[in-house]
């Protein structure tokens, strides 16, 4: 039987939900969204958490920041140090100083960046490490400053498909040393890391990464991830985890999934 761990994440409401530009492949502004649609996908998403015993916290949403509600990209936080995000894009950048002060005004000590990294879309934490994705957002050269700020080693990975542009997108940690990820997703030596690391973790088809099954939530017991990744859904079962679908099929509009709207807040 897998158990769970009571977690603390940070969330931030979809209160001005939108596609009004295109940074990753999956925006099209042409295309309609439904902000009350996002609001309803992301409540339950948050109720989830909360009936699963975790503690939720939220941020204030600010206006003309519509991917705000993808909170995972704000910071990355490990035994109660912040290192800040800094946005590869102009039209996040007024993110990552909302993010700073909703950290300084809870008494976390934050890290400035002098690097492009876009938080945990891009760092995920494990018992023993830091997996560190770059090729598309993350300069490679935050991850030395990642390294400096929490004393854990760094592992960078090499994303090549643009469709998986945060690490976050095509892969997971489910509990202390297990993860699930798409290989293909992930350049040859990358793959290779992975494989090695990780000999026995789950790995997806491209079928259930499209539908952001890796862009997942786990306690070490339940795993939050899109209800569409039915083969990932399977092989969590078979593997002794719980899945639980959720719907942020509206969120998916901006190249977001479950584990993008929510930031977890290590402070042990």
């Amino acid at each position: 039987m897998r158990s769970a761990r009571p977690r603390r994440f940070l969330m931030c409401p979809p209160t001005h939900f939108e596609v009004t530009y295109s940074i990753n492949p999956w925006m099209e502004p042409d295309k309609p969204t439904d902000t009350p649609t996002a609001v309803v996908q992301w409540e339950r998403l948050r109720n989830l958490l909360l009936g699963l015993g975790h503690r939720v916290d939220e941020i204030t949403p600010l206006p003309g920041q519509p991917d705000m509600v993808f909170a995972a990209n704000g910071a990355t936080m490990v035994a109660g140090r912040v290192l800040a995000a800094k946005f590869r894009y102009p039209q996040r950048v007024d993110e990552s100083p909302a993010y700073q002060t909703w950290f300084r005004d809870h008494g976390f000590p934050v890290i400035d960046a002098r690097f492009v990294n876009e938080g945990e879309g891009d760092y995920l934490v494990t018992g023993e490490r830091i997996l560190a994705g770059t090729g598309f957002r993350t300069d490679h050269r935050s991850h030395d400053e990642a390294r400096a700020a929490f004393g854990l080693p760094v592992v960078p990975l090499e994303l090549v498909d643009p469709n998986f542009y945060h690490l976050d997108t095509a892969l997971a940690v489910l509990d202390h040393e297990e993860v699930m990820y798409y290989p293909g997703a992930f350049a040859a030596a990358s793959q290779a890391v992975l494989r090695e690391l990780y000999p026995d973790a789950i790995t997806a088809n491209r079928a259930d990464a499209e539908v952001f099954g890796l862009n997942a939530i786990s306690d070490g017991r339940h795993v939050l991830l899109s209800g569409q990744a039915t083969g990932l859904i399977d092989r969590l079962r078979v593997a002794g985890f719980v899945p639980i679908g959720v719907d942020v099929t509206e969120l998916l509009k901006a190249g977001g999934g479950a584990k993008c709207c929510a930031l977890e807040l290590r402070e042990e």
